[in-house]
């Protein structure tokens, strides 16, 4: 089940609750939904992670633990997700986002002469921009929906397949 395996590696949420630091968050913090393991708020999890994932800008972790905390999704799940965008993912990542941001804006990429450089890339930074923020827009869209349907059918199949195994039995 992919309870048993998501809560081997979340942190005890009782401990979080006791951080002076998340103080600041009152009675929000204490929301089961942002700490229990259900079909809904693991679903929502994957697809608020999986959006954030792909927005381009520093601070990842904390648009994803305040889209959490708005959509009641599990919030350690939600934030541990954003690592699919991690210093190895990210460049092959945002240059297929940039592909893709072209090919859905039925442009053409810059010219020949461009070679990959942060010198080239911050000169045609007008003509990479916009393609490239689309295509991430485009993707986490795609990936959000793609990942909150694919847990939420996963789950149900998983708990399917433990009503027949115990009904065998």
């Amino acid at each position: 089940m992919p309870k048993k395996l998501i809560k081997k590696y979340l942190p005890d949420p009782e401990k979080l609750k006791q951080q002076k630091s998340l103080q600041f968050l009152g009675d929000r913090l204490h929301e089961p939904n942002l700490w229990h393991l259900n079909r809904h708020s693991v679903s929502l999890a994957f697809a608020v992670g999986f959006f954030v994932a792909w927005i381009p800008t520093p601070g990842q972790m904390a648009i994803a633990a305040i889209a959490a905390f708005y959509f009641r999704a599990n919030l350690p799940v939600s934030v541990a997700l954003v690592w699919v965008t991690n210093p190895f993912t990210m460049p092959p990542m945002f240059y297929f986002a940039y592909i893709v941001g072209l090919w859905s804006l039925g442009m053409n990429s810059p010219s020949g002469d461009f070679n990959f450089s942060i010198e080239s890339i911050l000169s045609n930074l007008t003509d990479i921009g916009g393609p490239f923020l689309f295509g991430c827009l485009l993707l986490g869209i795609i990936s959000s929906v793609i990942g909150y349907f694919g847990i939420k059918y996963y789950w149900q199949y998983n708990i399917i397949k433990r009503w027949i195994t115990r009904k065998k039995r």
